[in-house]
C-alpha cells in the first residue's frame, strides 16, 4: 500500500524505536525515585528536554511532556486561563477537533467563545480578530498550521496584536512541528502543543512550551511542587524516543520539505492531465507542501477514500479525529465550499515513504477509480 496519510500519524522510525527499547529495558526507572535507577532516568528525561528545546528555541526548564497534542493543548489552555480573570476567548473554526472540543467545555464552564472567521485560503481574518476583542478577553488559541489543507496563520502578527492587547495566545503546532522552523522567541505566543507520532516517533507523547514571561497554575496543584504542569510518572522510554525523532525530523526540515514539494509538484502535474474536474484547496503562499487538499467534484470523498483503499493507497478525507463523521468537513465549511462541496473532499498527506516513482502507480490507481465511478453516474444519468 502507497501510503499518503501522513498527516494523520507517521511511522516510528527506526532510530526512535531503538531508543525506546534500550531505555526501556535499561533505564526503567521511575525518574522522580531518589536511588541510581531515578536519577539514571532523571538523566534521560533532562536530556530529552534539552533535545526538544534545542528545536523551539527555548529553555529545558519551560517543556513539559504530556500523553500527546490533545492533552497538551488541554492542559496548557486550562493553565493558562486558570491565571487569567477574563471570562472571553477567542478561536478558529478551522481547529483540530481537540482544540475545538476543549472550546466547547470552556463555554459550558461559563466562557464566552467568539470564533474569527477565515478567508478563501483558510487564512484568518484578523480585522475580524481585531472587532472581536473586548476588556475581558483572556485567551486565543489559534493553529499554526491547518492539518487539513495545510495553511500557515501568521502568528507573529496575530500574537503581536493580541499582546499588545495583553490577550494570551496558544498555538497547536503539531502539523508545523519538524517542518517549518519554530522559534518561539519570535512566533508572540504563549505555549504551543507537539506530538511525538506525527515526526516518526511513537503514539501517546506529546509536550507543551509554556512561556515563561506569562503566569499559569496548573490543572492539577501539587502541594510540593506549584510549578510541576501535570501529575504522574514521565513516559521516560517515549520521551527519549520522541526527543530522537525531533532531532532527526528538525536537522533534515529544510532539504525534506524541498524534497516532499518537487513529489507534490509533479503529483499535480499529473492530476492535471485526468480527464476530470478537480480543485486544489490550498493558500497560493502561505501553505505547507506535504499537506494536499482536493476534491473532485460530483464524487464523495468518503467513497473516494474507500475506494482507494481497496486499489492500495491510503488516503483521508480530513483530520483523523473527523473521518467517519456524516457532517460535512468543517474546514471546507469555514472556508466558504457548501455541503456537498465539503463532502468531496479528500486530504493526500505526503512524508519519508513517499518517492516520484510512486507517482505513475498513483496516477493511475486514481484515474482508475475516477473512471469506474463517472462511468457510472453517465450510465445512470442515460
Amino acid at each position: 500500500m502507497i501510503y499518503l496519510d501522513h498527516a494523520a500519524t507517521t511511522s516510528i522510525s527506526d532510530e526512535a524505536l531503538e531508543v525506546y527499547q534500550k531505555v526501556a529495558k535499561n533505564y526503567f526507572g521511575n525518574a522522580s525515585s531518589m536511588h541510581d535507577k531515578g536519577s539514571g532516568a532523571e538523566q534521560i528525561l533532562e536530556a530529552s528536554k534539552k533535545t526538544i528545546a534545542s528545536t523551539l528555541n527555548a529553555r529545558p526548564k519551560d517543556i513539559f511532556f504530556t500523553s500527546g497534542a490533545s492533552e497538551s493543548s488541554f492542559l496548557a489552555i486550562y493553565s493558562l486561563l486558570k491565571a487569567c480573570e477574563g471570562k472571553h476567548i477567542i478561536t478558529t473554526p478551522i481547529e483540530h477537533s481537540s482544540v475545538r472540543n476543549i472550546f466547547i467545555k470552556l463555554e459550558q464552564e461559563g466562557y464566552e467563545v467568539s470564533v474569527v472567521s477565515v478567508d478563501k485560503y483558510g487564512r484568518v481574518d484578523v480585522d475580524e480578530l481585531k472587532s472581536l476583542v473586548r476588556d475581558d478577553t483572556a485567551l486565543a488559541s489559534i493553529q499554526h498550521v491547518n492539518s487539513e489543507i495545510g495553511t500557515i496563520q501568521d502568528l507573529e502578527t496575530i500574537g503581536e496584536f493580541l499582546h499588545s492587547k495583553k490577550i494570551l495566545l496558544h498555538s497547536d503546532c503539531v502539523q508545523s512541528y519538524g517542518r517549518i522552523p519554530l522559534n518561539v522567541q519570535l512566533l508572540n505566543v504563549d505555549s504551543i502543543s507537539i506530538s511525538g507520532h506525527k515526526i516518526y516517533g511513537p503514539k501517546g507523547i506529546g509536550a507543551v512550551w509554556m512561556n515563561p514571561k506569562v503566569n499559569w497554575k496548573p490543572v492539577f496543584p501539587d502541594s510540593d511542587n506549584q510549578k510541576k504542569f501535570k501529575p504522574g510518572t514521565a513516559d521516560v522510554p517515549s520521551i527519549a524516543a520522541f526527543a530522537t525523532a525531533a532531532k532527526k525530523i528538525n536537522q533534515n526540515a529544510s532539504s525534506e520539505q524541498e524534497r516532499i514539494a518537487s513529489f507534490r509538484k509533479k503529483l499535480i502535474a499529473e492530476l492535471e492531465r485526468l480527464p476530470f474536474d478537480h480543485e486544489i484547496i490550498e493558500h497560493p503562499k502561505r501553505s505547507v507542501p506535504n499537506i494536499l487538499g482536493l476534491r473532485f467534484p460530483g464524487m464523495e470523498g468518503q467513497f473516494l477514500m474507500l475506494e482507494s483503499n481497496h486499489a492500495g493507497l491510503a488516503i483521508s478525507t480530513g483530520s483523523a479525529c473527523q473521518v467517519g463523521s456524516d457532517k460535512p468537513n468543517k474546514t471546507m465549511t469555514a472556508i466558504g465550499k457548501d455541503g456537498q462541496e465539503a463532502r468531496e473532499f479528500i486530504r493526500l498527506s505526503f512524508g519519508k515513504e513517499n518517492s516520484e516513482e510512486q507517482i505513475p502507480q498513483i496516477i493511475q490507481k486514481m484515474n482508475g477509480i475516477l473512471e469506474r465511478h463517472f462511468d457510472k453516474v453517465n450510465q445512470y444519468r442515460e
